[in-house]
């Protein structure tokens, strides 16, 4: 009882209810919330560490910054705030304002990200810069997520090197849940943009998340998620089979893993110019990464193009049932 009075006491104050149906619609920096409110850095940090302490803010550091988003779903407290939060009117007109000024700001936000890849010379879509079919590679990849008769949908998904969001923008009808993690806070900026600005709208991209992490330690539970997508990752990766052990990691029982990438070339473009580490792969190369991260190879699919494109799906191990399990135990 004392739990659920300290969460209530938390949201009952007007400018925390603001920054809770704030953080509902995407993440949001201090800085960023003070612009929104129109209230002081000291102020807001305040309430934002009583939300936290309440276990109603999930605080994730990048750096120098710190982003607030709501806790998951399926947590105590998240269910609880998200409660709270349908209690209040769309019409309410200190929301509304709220709305439209997080709406300039997360231009500005897109708007300087795009500004920072073009000083840099980034290139943040690797597929076009290649000059690869990528509408056809995406409908390939959405065909392969599409739900089989053992399914009834994607459920959780995990893009590891989301760079700008774009799968995640993709399948967000269709999973319940959507995480999207890269190293770079630049490409963060720019996925975050773009999971923000059609939630400001209606119910949105808000059930997608992207945070920086590293795909070699990925700061996520055993078995949380029921796909994990690679794609056009692991030709950088200076260790693809730690990469894959760790994308196994995070598979719940029975999960699909879909590895996006080249089929072997001969390209010295993409060693020289892009920083390619490997060029490409064999499917017998790729299946035997596969297999060593203890994963079970499915389907290859082939999509043509400049290079061509493959896309490996695999399966975890299914959950052995309790009848398994007994038999196991009685065995050794």
């Amino acid at each position: 009882m004392e739990t659920l009075l300290t969460v209530l006491r938390a949201c009952a104050e007007p400018t925390r209810l603001r920054l809770l149906a704030l953080a509902a619609r995407g993440s949001f920096c201090v800085m960023e919330f003070t612009e929104i409110l129109g209230q002081s850095q000291p102020r807001l940090s305040r309430h934002l560490r009583l939300l936290g302490e309440a276990g109603l803010l999930e605080r994730v550091r990048e750096g120098a910054n710190v982003w607030f988003t709501l806790p998951p779903e399926g947590s105590n407290a998240g269910s609880l705030v998200r409660a709270v939060l349908s209690r209040l009117p769309d019409e309410e007109p200190v929301l509304a304002a709220d709305r439209r000024q997080a709406a300039r700001v997360l231009a500005e936000r897109a708007r300087a990200a795009s500004e920072s890849f073009r000083r840099q010379g980034a290139e943040w879509d690797e597929m076009r810069a290649l000059d690869l079919p990528a509408a056809a590679v995406e409908q390939a990849l959405l065909d392969q997520l599409a739900p089989t008769p053992a399914t009834t949908g994607i459920g959780r998904l995990l893009d590891i090197g989301t760079g700008t969001g774009r799968l995640l923008e993709l399948v967000a009808p269709h999973v319940t849940a959507g995480l999207g993690i890269d190293a770079s806070r630049a490409m963060l900026a720019l996925a975050r943009a773009r999971l923000a600005r059609p939630s400001l709208g209606g119910p949105g991209l808000t059930h997608c998340a992207v945070r920086l992490a590293d795909m070699y330690r990925l700061p996520l539970p055993d078995g949380g998620f029921d796909s994990v997508v690679m794609q056009m990752v692991l030709h950088y990766a200076e260790d693809p089979a730690g990469a894959l052990a760790e994308a196994t990691r995070v598979l719940a029982p029975a999960g699909r893993l879909l590895v996006v990438d080249l089929a072997a070339h001969a390209s010295t473009e993409c060693m020289q110019r892009l920083a390619h580490r490997w060029p490409g792969f064999t499917d017998a190369a790729m299946h035997g990464l596969l297999a060593a991260a203890g994963l079970e190879a499915g389907p290859t699919v082939s999509v043509p193009g400049p290079l061509e494109v493959r896309i490996w799906t695999a399966r975890a191990a299914a959950a052995a049932t309790p009848a398994t399990a007994l038999v196991l135990e009685s065995s050794r």
